[in-house]
């Protein structure tokens, strides 16, 4: 298992390498930082002497090379637009944005789970095909109609939920929470459910196929056979054996609600990572741009290091597999 951990982390820190590389070298081509500081009565010695104290006449290597050794103590440097630390101006948004993905994922998870169970259990049923029929949607509907169709029946039309923002806060420590203020939970259902929505679906087919194979393999014959209760050879087997794709899939799911919650944001104007992000690329940003690219790929590699850990909490064959390698 150790080994196993440093392997990984040492994979985690290539592909953490290659993301700076890929990012800052992209970043170079979207455009002129300086044009977009200064205005248009600016002398050309003037912006070159920004240039200078920007450090954007150094070399490439040398550029990169500062900024990794400024990335690793956790300084990717001052926004150009905001003339605010980057660390400071992403660490002040990423409540809201971590709030908004850890309540859809939940929300995809716990409605993906059990409309795929009992759309599995009850696969002839007329309810089963409404909700397969109806799960269409959150397949096919690109996420910024979802979200502008239910402003418009939730927001516009009923006046039950708030169409924008992110409601009254509370500020705990460093951390800002709409959790705990009426205001803040009614402004995060339209959001969440919009970003959650594609993914809801998708785990619920996911562990749909998954039951229908599991309930027709012998394992299960033999488990009626013994007598057990339906409710045991659902969920006490046949889940429990569906589990190892669905976490997989879930994992990455999270990892994708947070790197793509920049549509559900801006729709919402939500005050996220997300919308910062899309602002700093109006601007030319580069180093708010380049450090939310990192944190998406550390976000996944965190991600993707728990679930392959998740693997020997729920299948135990590859605790067998590995100790019969080893022997």
């Amino acid at each position: 298992m150790t080994a196993f951990i440093i392997r990984r982390i040492v994979q985690s820190l290539v592909v953490m390498l290659v993301v700076a590389f890929v990012s800052f070298s992209l970043f170079r081509f979207v455009g002129d930082p300086v044009a977009s500081m200064v205005g248009q009565e600016t002398t050309i010695a003037d912006r070159e002497a920004l240039r200078e104290a920007l450090g954007l006449n150094d070399p490439f290597v040398v550029q990169f090379a500062t900024f990794i050794g400024r990335a690793v103590q956790g300084d990717f440097g001052i926004s150009y637009r905001l003339q605010q630390p980057v660390m400071e101006l992403i660490l002040s948004r990423l409540p809201a944005t971590l709030e908004l993905a850890l309540v859809s994922g939940f929300f995809a998870f716990l409605g993906g789970v059990t409309l795929g169970v009992y759309t599995a259990i009850n696969r002839r049923g007329w309810g089963a095909s409404a909700i397969m029929t109806v799960s269409l949607v959150g397949v096919s509907l690109p996420t910024f109609l979802i979200g502008v169709l239910l402003i418009w029946v939730f927001a516009v039309e009923l006046q039950w939920l708030p169409s924008f923002g992110r409601g009254e806060t509370v500020t705990l420590g460093w951390w800002r929470t709409g959790l705990l203020t009426d205001s803040g939970r009614m402004a995060l259902i339209l959001p969440a459910i919009t970003l959650g929505l594609y993914q809801l679906t998708l785990i619920m087919r996911l562990v749909r196929a998954e039951m229908l194979e599991v309930l027709r393999t012998d394992y299960i014959k033999f488990a009626r056979a013994r007598g057990l209760s339906n409710r045991a050879v659902y969920f006490g087997h046949a889940l429990k054996n569906t589990m190892v794709p669905v976490i997989t899939i879930t994992g990455l799911q999270l990892g994708s609600i947070i790197a793509f919650s920049i549509i559900t944001e801006t729709v919402f104007q939500w005050p996220g990572v997300g919308a910062l992000f899309i602002n700093s690329v109006r601007f030319v940003d580069v180093p708010v741009m380049a450090a939310y690219l990192m944190l998406i790929a550390l976000v996944f590699v965190l991600i993707n290091l728990v679930v392959d850990l998740l693997y020997y909490a729920v299948d135990p064959r590859l605790r067998v597999d590995r100790g019969a390698a080893r022997h």
